[in-house]
């Protein structure tokens, strides 16, 4: 007599590995939004970093940055290439204040989870909410922008 698995056997192991599947895969494509964002953070630093320093020899900051382009006055270079986000649908805002000759930088993250509780997201200066093209994996809900960095005058 032949032994062979039942269809209800078989359907249960199609279940476990599917739902094991599923939860693996939903850990890594988690893992791959912390990363981008994470990157996001540490572009939003060095871009502050270079333009103190383009502020400390021209006493004023840029009134306009272009990402993905050199960030430099007079021949001195202070950033070969401003950096992007890396999703290439989406971009960096930089918000010029004429008033107090500062800044505002503004990223927008992936993973909406880091609010604090009770935090609203921030709302940059010019009503400027997030980048039109900045919005969930859905093409739909927009995303809002939960990240950003200032000069030492403006707060985010």
């Amino acid at each position: 007599m032949k032994k062979s698995f039942t269809l209800i056997e078989l359907l249960v192991v199609i279940i476990i590995l599917g739902s094991l599947s599923a939860l693996i895969f939903g850990n890594f494509f988690t893992s791959l939004k912390k990363g981008r964002d994470a990157r996001r953070k540490a572009d939003l630093e060095q871009i502050q970093k270079a333009l103190e320093m383009y502020y400390e020899d021209n006493r004023q900051y840029p009134t306009d940055l272009s990402f993905g382009e050199e960030l430099s006055f007079n021949g001195k270079v202070y950033m070969k290439k401003v950096p992007n986000d890396p999703v290439s649908s989406r971009t960096y805002k930089y918000v010029y204040d004429t008033i107090n000759n500062g800044y505002q930088l503004y990223a927008c993250l992936e993973n909406t989870e880091q609010i604090l509780p009770n935090q609203q997201p921030l709302q940059p200066a010019g009503g400027f909410n997030c980048p039109t093209n900045c919005f969930a994996s859905d093409g739909q809900t927009k995303i809002a922008c939960i990240w950003g960095v200032s000069s030492s005058n403006i707060s985010p």
